[in-house]
């Protein structure tokens, strides 16, 4: 099988403008990826490094998540600098120069856009602070004046997504809001400055050559505060349906109705798909022709372990993107939530509201107990079945590798706010964020020479890409397998679901003779007749084991 995972030159064209409708997009975390020059945090040589791995996966665009000056309060999602890299990851240069290898590769780009806020080392904020109130530089942002007789109250009660309040003074009775860190000053997209800027930020990148946009919290730039502030229960009580005072509102489809018409000044034309958080039914205008091209699904992010709920979702979802004329997307880890691996190896939490893997993270990751070989299992079997459907696939780097959340993190390495602004409630994000492991022996497992700036644990070195690279029974080698017969074989949108005579397993055909078939169950189940072309784990004698997923061709 080794011819099988040779990834061979594509014949595709950089003018094919539905390149992303079927694409197997894989997320970059920069600082986690490889780092190049030895400081501890990943850069952008250290991606450029990598590219021959990236193309051997067999993946079809790269999503880099920021990049940009930060101060890293969330990640590098405070950006001090839309048009510009940090030094700490490289140059400008660098950046074309990996934008230029990936393509040589055939793997498109994608790069995150944080247009909700900007951070507060931003040189407008910086500018809004110096000036008064009622000032064209405070006019950018969302500033109020705080309550009593010396503005020395919060505007409102409402909190901040990482803890706290979601206002923030600054000494002369006013403050500003910030949904997110205080670090992160929520940007008032009313104002035509925003909006132009923004405008010339996207132009800037698709003018280097990148293909397409993340918009992160693509839901929330459109706000509609008044003078009389809701308190946080009446906030959390008004519904979703346009008119929310911030989030989803109708308007904020104005801003990307201009974005669309950017975007299609070019050839091909770039995409966009949004983070948008919002009720299934609103999700199709995110991601309609007019709109942005896409919307992300979290639907089987956040499922169970359950053959009902998996195909009631892609059931869903195929409709949603007919209805919006663009394709779905399929979601299992990305850096915001636990992986799932081992969200796969933990019960289902008893309360619907809880995280999944959020009460693990809090005992340190042992209670309750996590079923490391079933989660991955488990995992594996989910991310083929994922593989296999119709519309775009978005990979969080790590997860070919099989990796596991890391909870064994001691507080004076974390970094993630929510950690610190949560205490004993959310030890934060920094599990799926610790650097990848790429060898068995180096220090930092091949991260980089100066060791990584999460600590990785000492099992990472049994996960590693050079320990997997050439065993064909490791995940690594799963994903490449998968990820090359998806290139050839998925092209079209259709899929039939076929019956089964166990309630535990699920049946789909996809064009061209080529079936997939998911047994959630622990038992054993018959298999149809085909030609298996990879499955996630070892068959039995024509039957296909619990927690296992098969590709047929019949």
């Amino acid at each position: 099988m080794s011819d099988l995972l040779a990834r061979p030159d594509l014949d595709r064209t950089r003018a094919d403008a539905d390149w992303w409708r079927q694409a197997a997009v894989y997320q970059i975390y920069p600082r986690s990826f490889a780092d190049a020059d030895g400081d501890g945090i990943g850069d952008l040589r250290g991606i450029l490094s990598r590219v021959p791995y990236l193309r051997r996966l067999g993946i079809d665009a790269v999503w880099l998540s920021p990049f940009y000056p930060s101060a890293l309060a969330d990640g590098g999602y405070d950006v001090d600098d839309y048009r510009d890299v940090d030094p700490r990851l490289g140059t400008i240069a660098d950046f074309d120069a990996l934008v230029e290898a990936l393509h040589d590769a055939a793997i498109r780009v994608i790069v995150d856009i944080v247009p909700n806020h900007t951070s507060d080392r931003h040189e407008w904020f910086r500018e809004a602070i110096a000036s008064p109130r009622g000032s064209a530089a405070r006019a950018r942002y969302i500033f109020r004046d705080g309550l009593g007789p010396d503005g020395a109250s919060p505007p409102a009660d409402w909190t901040s997504a990482f803890g706290g309040s979601a206002w923030e003074p600054v000494g002369d009775g006013q403050w500003y809001l910030h949904y997110f860190a205080r670090e992160q000053p929520d940007l008032n997209w009313d104002n035509p400055d925003v909006r132009e800027d923004f405008l010339t930020t996207l132009r800037f990148w698709s003018d280097r050559g990148v293909d397409g946009f993340r918009i992160d919290v693509a839901h929330g730039l459109a706000k509609r505060l008044g003078d009389d502030l809701p308190d946080q229960a009446t906030l959390d009580a008004l519904p979703r349906d346009g008119a929310h005072p911030l989030w989803d509102r109708d308007e904020v489809h104005e801003i990307y109705a201009e974005w669309r018409r950017l975007f299609d000044e070019y050839s091909p034309p770039r995409i966009g798909v949004a983070e948008a958080w919002v009720e299934s039914h609103r999700r199709p205008r995110y991601a309609s022709v007019e709109g942005l091209g896409q919307a992300f699904n979290f639907d089987l992010l956040e499922a169970p372990f359950d053959p009902h709920a998996f195909r009631r979702i892609v059931d869903a979802n195929l409709a949603l993107a007919a209805a919006s004329g663009s394709s779905t997307t399929w979601v299992l880890s990305n850096h915001d939530v636990v992986r799932h691996a081992t969200r796969y190896g933990l019960p289902e939490p008893s309360d619907p509201e809880e995280k999944h893997g959020a009460a693990w993270l809090l005992s340190g990751g042992t209670l309750p107990v996590l079923d490391r070989e079933r989660g991955l299992r488990r995992a594996r079997a989910a991310s083929l079945f994922m593989l296999a459907l119709p519309g775009s696939a978005y990979l969080y780097q790590g997860e070919e590798l099989g990796l596991h959340e890391v909870a064994e993190i001691p507080a004076t390495s974390r970094q993630d706010p929510s950690y610190f602004r949560n205490p004993g409630v959310d030890v934060g994000r920094d599990g799926c964020r610790v650097p990848l492991p790429w060898t068995t022996a180096d220090g930092s497992f091949g991260f980089g020479p100066a060791g990584a700036h999460l600590p990785q644990p000492e099992w990472f070195g049994e996960l590693a890409a050079d320990a997997q690279a050439d065993d064909p029974s490791s995940t690594l080698w799963m994903y490449r397998r998968a990820l090359l017969l998806r290139s050839d074989l998925q092209t079209s949108e259709e899929l039939e679901w076929l019956p089964t005579a166990d309630p535990e397993v699920v049946h789909f055909r996809r064009p061209h003779g080529w079936h997939v078939v998911m047994n959630f169950g622990t038992e054993p189940a018959e298999l149809p007749e085909g030609v298996p072309l990879v499955a996630s784990g070892p068959l039995e004698h024509g039957r296909l084991p619990g927690e296992t997923t098969v590709w047929l061709r019949a």
